[in-house]
């Protein structure tokens, strides 16, 4: 299988579980003070981006 295809398949199945687990996790976030709410979905919101980064530059990298 095509690397890039790969990196497609991975990301968006692993983008899926992110979301479904962050909003899973919201509902014990939403009583809290809107600070710690403000810190939780900054957070949630920012830390897919790492994981997709070095996703993507695996997919790009070229071979040998």
């Amino acid at each position: 299988m095509p690397r890039p295809l790969l990196a497609l398949i991975v990301g968006l199945l692993g983008f899926l579980l992110y979301v479904g687990a962050v909003v899973a996790m919201a509902d014990w976030v939403l009583h809290l003070h809107w600070l710690v709410q403000l810190a939780y979905f900054t957070v949630a919101g920012i830390a897919w981006v790492w994981p997709a980064r070095a996703l993507m530059f695996w997919a790009a990298r070229a071979d040998g």
